[in-house]
């Protein structure tokens, strides 16, 4: 099976769990709660770390991150943060140019 950009991209929706930005330590974290981040992570920095990967580029289009999903890679739980075949293949691929398309952000569940 060959792995597309649209597979990649549905993956990268699939992504579980909150990134936060600790303003102490200047650093982002990964928690699968909103309500586990503590005091040094203000709630507008938390987000769902499907969107976490997706950076705003030029004309409204969004590219997906290889060093957001390569941060994920390094915590090392890829299955709870169902980080699947098609972004690793995404990652491994970095002779290619980040994806970058149109999209919104996705409706909270």
């Amino acid at each position: 099976m060959s792995i597309t950009s649209t597979l990649i991209c549905q993956a990268a929706d699939q992504l579980q769990g909150f990134v936060g930005f600790n303003a102490k330590t200047s650093q982002y974290l990964l928690r699968f709660s909103e309500d586990s981040f503590g005091l040094d992570v203000p709630a507008d920095t938390i987000t769902p770390t499907c969107e976490h990967v997706w950076q705003a580029d030029d004309a409204g289009l969004m590219r997906l991150d290889r060093q957001r999903l390569a941060w994920l890679q390094e915590q090392r739980i890829d299955d709870r943060v169902n980080l699947s075949e098609p972004l690793r293949v995404y990652l491994r691929r970095s002779d290619l140019p980040e994806i970058r398309a149109e999209r919104r952000p996705l409706a909270p569940a």
